[in-house]
Order: structure tokens, then sequence, then C-alpha cells
């Protein structure tokens, strides 16, 4: 599937967020010039597609007084796939992502408790037997990550 050019104009305005409202789907369709219905059909389409894999509010769990913590494993290759499944099925988990090297699984633990990001950790390593290194932040970069559609 390709992207048209209202495809792109769409992905590029919902980085800049979405309206709050009961109708955000049809604010931004006011924005494009579509109507609501055309938003959430080109949303899902995309999202079918994999050319959008998650749709929805990024929660700073921090600043709600929660905790979260980048975690990364070194995961046997034949072994990965049925791992990131694993991984991916704690609902504490926010993304997971395969990096090229010997710590080659990185995720993110989002939890309502810093004592939580332990226990889940915990949980992760006795369901997979592989260790869970934590790195805490230290101090927080917004660095405004958009992709150009």
């Amino acid at each position: 599937m390709t992207l048209d050019h209202t495809d792109s104009r769409l992905l590029n305005a919902l980085q800049d967020g979405v309206p709050i409202g009961p109708s955000p789907f049809a604010e931004v369709g006011r924005l494009l010039d579509l109507s609501q219905d055309e938003v959430i059909d080109r949303l899902s389409r995309l999202k079918a597609a994999g050319i959008v894999t998650r749709f929805g509010p990024f929660y700073d769990a921090a600043a709600m007084g929660g905790a979260f913590c980048l975690c990364a494993m070194e995961v046997p290759q034949d072994r990965f796939d049925a791992v990131a499944a694993q991984v991916n099925a704690h609902p504490e988990v926010a993304h997971n992502y395969e990096r090229g090297h010997r710590l080659n699984m990185w995720f993110v633990l989002a939890t309502e408790t810093e004592e939580r990001i332990g226990t889940a950790r915990a949980r992760i390593e006795a369901e997979t037997g592989i260790a869970v290194l934590a790195f805490p932040k230290l101090k927080e970069f917004f660095i405004g990550f958009r992709v150009a559609a």
C-alpha cells in the first residue's frame, strides 16, 4: 500500500495532536476538508496495512504520579519472537523494539508506582528466564519527534 496525498496530510496533522472534545475526528476532518467517517476509515485502513502501528494517547506516567523505565534484554535470536510475545503480553509494556546488538530487545515499562517497575521486571524474568536490565531515567529531554509522511 502506498500513501496518497490525503493520507500524508492526515498523518502529518495527527502528529500535532488530536483535539479534545466530543468529536475529535470531525475536528481533524474539518482541518483537512474530510468528513469524520473519512478520517476514521483512512486511519483504519492505514492501521490494517501496518503503516500505522499504534494510534492513541501518550501518557506521561511520571507526571501522573507513576513511573516508567527503559529496559533491555539479551534474547537468543531463535527465541526472539516468542519472548517478544511474552513481554508484550504485559500491560505495563508501553512499546518494544529490536536492536542489532547484544542487548537486542528494548522496551519501556510504565506503572502506577516505582515499586511496580520491579514487580513487572521480576515477572518478565521469571516467565522468560532472561535477565531484564533496567535503565531508569536520570534526566528528561523533549526532542519533539516527528516523522514526515
